[in-house]
C-alpha cells in the first residue's frame, strides 16, 4: 500500500526508522525490537542505510523482509550517492519487482572522507533531480522526502531552503519527513513558512528520543536543542539512569504538544532500540 492511501485512512500516522543490522548479533537485538514495535501497529516503517551508500543492499533485502514476510508496510530510503542514471533505474526496477511501493528520495551524505558532496558521474546533486528523474522514467512509487525545520546545513537561508523543497514536492514528492528536532515552536514556525511557499503535503516531524549522553552530544547540535535541556543533560554526564529518563520526559511532552497542535503524526528515529519508543507510545497512548 502506498503511504498516500494510508493517509487517507488515518489522519495521523505513526512510523520508525530502521536501518540494516550490522552483523549476527545486531541481527538478534533487531528482531527482538521490530517484535517489541510491531505491537504498536506502526502505520508505516523506513529502512535508511549507512554514509555513502553503505549497506544499500542489506537495506533492499531489509525492506523486502519487512514487507513480504512481516507483513509491514515499508518505505526505501534512496540517495543520490553513487548512483549514476542507469544504476538508477536498474534499483527501481529491482524494488519494483519487490512489491515496494514507497521511496524515501534524498541527496545523502558525502562519502566518508569527503569534504562535500560531489554529483558522481551520470548521477544528481539534489534530492529535486532525483525525485523528477524517476517520476520522469515512470516509476509509479509513492515518494517521500526530507525536511529540515532548523534549516538544511548547506542552505544559505530559511527562504532558500524552503524553495529548493518546493522544487522537491513539485518534482513529484507526496510528502515530507523532518529532521530531528528539539524545539517545537521553530517545527510549527517552518511549517507555517512552507505553507505560505506553496507547499501543502503532510510534514511529518521526527522524533528522536534521547537516551544516552553519547547520543545526545551526537544529535544535540542537528536538533537546536534549547540550552535549558542541554544543560540539564550535561549536569547528568555520568548517570545514565537520569539521562535516559530526562530524554525521555522531554520527548513524551515534545510529542504530546506536537499531537495537541495537530501535528499530522510522528516518526521515531529508532536507532534500531524499542525500549524508549515503546514507552514513549504507551505513554501517550494512557492518557
Amino acid at each position: 500500500m502506498k503511504i498516500t492511501d494510508i493517509f487517507k485512512q488515518q489522519a495521523r500516522t505513526f512510523s520508525f526508522e530502521f536501518f540494516p543490522p550490522k552483523d549476527e548479533i545486531s541481527a538478534v537485538d533487531f528482531g527482538i525490537n521490530v517484535g517489541q514495535l510491531m505491537k504498536l501497529n506502526p502505520s508505516f516503517v523506513s529502512v535508511t542505510y549507512g554514509a555513502g551508500g553503505s549497506s544499500q543492499e542489506r537495506t533492499f533485502a531489509l525492506v523486502g523482509y519487512l514487507q513480504q514476510k512481516i507483513g509491514l508496510q515499508t518505505m526505501a530510503h534512496y540517495t543520490c550517492v553513487g548512483a549514476s542514471r542507469e544504476k538508477i533505474i536498474a534499483d527501481m526496477q529491482l524494488i519494483q519487482s519487490m512489491g515496494i511501493e514507497n521511496l524515501m528520495l534524498l541527496r545523502g551524505d558525502p562519502p566518508q572522507g569527503a569534504a562535500a558532496f560531489e554529483a558522481p558521474p551520470g548521477g544528481f546533486a539534489y534530492a529535486s533531480e532525483l525525485v523528477a528523474f524517476i517520476r520522469a522514467a515512470g516509476f509509479d512509487f509513492c515518494i517521500g522526502g526530507g525536511a529540515y525545520p532548523a534549516k538544511h546545513p548547506e542552505a544559505a537561508t530559511m527562504s532558500q531552503d524552503i524553495a529548493n523543497l518546493k522544487k522537491k514536492t513539485a518534482a513529484g514528492a507526496s510528502f515530507l519527513l523532518s529532521q530531528l528536532f528539539f524545539d517545537n515552536a521553530g517545527y510549527f514556525r517552518f511549517v507555517e513558512k512552507c505553507r505560505a511557499a506553496g507547499i501543502d503535503c503532510r510534514i511529518i516531524p521526527g522524533i528522536l528520543p534521547i537516551t544516552s549522553f553519547s547520543q545526545w552530544t551526537r544529535f544535540a547540535a542537528m536538533g537546536n536543542a534549547p540550552e535549558a535541556l542541554n544543560e540539564k543533560i550535561k549536569s547528568y554526564e555520568g548517570q545514565p539512569k537520569k539521562i535516559y529518563q530526562t530524554g525521555m520526559d522531554f520527548a513524551i511532552g515534545q510529542c504530546r504538544e506536537l499531537l495537541s497542535k495537530n501535528a499530522p503524526g510522528l516518526h521515531f528515529f529508532t536507532l534500531n532500540k524499542s525500549r524508549a519508543t515503546v514507552e514513549i507510545f504507551e505513554t501517550l497512548a494512557g492518557n
